[in-house]
């Protein structure tokens, strides 16, 4: 079994911050999905180490979340080998957030955009903030939603020495069956070099109760397709995944839609990638 770095494993922990864009989610609104649980969830997966994925708990709480998963982050006999944390790229204090939450462990930022104004990442001090983090040797995750993809572009374009990586595929419209213009979008994405894909989250988007891999196999293909094999890397989005299939199932599907590659281009995918996009070691 070919081991895996899940890019993209959250925690919610209710007990500690709320989070009202959970709320529209009964499996998760007032739940806690705590490290513990995820150990459980993944036993037998093959799941090995992990990156953690801002949560994005209310209003200033995302600071205590940066600092908390810091010292997750810092167990010798830990899996979780970094972190993607949130930020304001926007703000004219973001380069004293940086200086101030710097960790040894910080492998990344993420600034959720399918929620805000469409304006808000084309702004000159988004940008000169983006800019900034290729110093740091720090990736920029981008969460978008289909129709907001030459968004993405135009970001990605615009700060070309960063790291970028596109979260969940790019938020296809599964449930509609929006392949189109979906697929354009993502090829020309895939131009830019300094852009990768993460294979993740596609199963949350399917109509409950045909969440399977027929369903989602032709988003995941012509991602892999549009990348190629060096610029993907895998991402499990426990928990929000457990609302259409379980964590294990998901490996399952991906498991499943690249067995007939060969080992290597396997491996790309499910650690090396990761290893190599994010700066973390294995």
């Amino acid at each position: 079994m070919i081991p895996i770095i899940d890019t993209h494993q959250h925690l919610v922990l209710s007990e500690k911050w709320p989070y009202s864009w959970a709320d529209g989610l009964p499996f998760l609104k007032g739940n806690s999905y705590t490290l513990e649980d995820y150990t459980r969830e993944t036993e037998g997966t093959g799941i090995e180490k992990t990156i953690f994925m801002e949560t994005s708990p209310d209003g200033l709480h995302w600071l205590e979340e940066t600092s908390h998963v810091a010292t997750l982050c810092d167990d010798p006999d830990g899996r979780m080998m970094g972190a993607i944390v949130n930020c304001r790229p926007e703000e004219e204090r973001f380069q004293e957030f940086l200086d101030t939450h710097a960790h040894a462990k910080q492998v990344g930022v993420r600034r959720i955009l399918h929620v805000e104004d469409d304006s808000l990442s084309g702004s000159t001090l988004f940008r000169d903030n983006v800019r900034s983090l290729a110093a740091r040797d720090l990736t920029f995750d981008l969460c978008f939603l289909a129709r907001q993809l030459p968004l993405a572009y135009d970001l990605a374009k615009a700060c070309p020495n960063v790291q970028f990586v596109l979260d969940h595929c790019g938020v296809p419209d599964i449930e509609g069956a929006g392949l189109d213009p979906w697929r354009a979008d993502i090829r020309k994405l895939a131009e830019l070099p300094n852009l990768a894909c993460k294979i993740s989250g596609v199963l949350a988007y399917c109509n409950p109760g045909n969440a399977s891999l027929e369903t989602v196999k032709p988003y995941v293909e012509h991602c892999l397709e549009a990348f190629g094999w060096d610029r993907v890397v895998w991402g499990g989005d426990w928990p929000v995944c457990t609302g259409n299939a379980t964590l294990a199932e998901w490996v399952s599907v991906s498991r499943e839609i690249v067995s007939s590659e060969d080992t290597a281009n396997q491996e790309k995918l499910f650690n090396r990638n990761a290893c190599s996009i994010y700066g973390v070691q294995s």
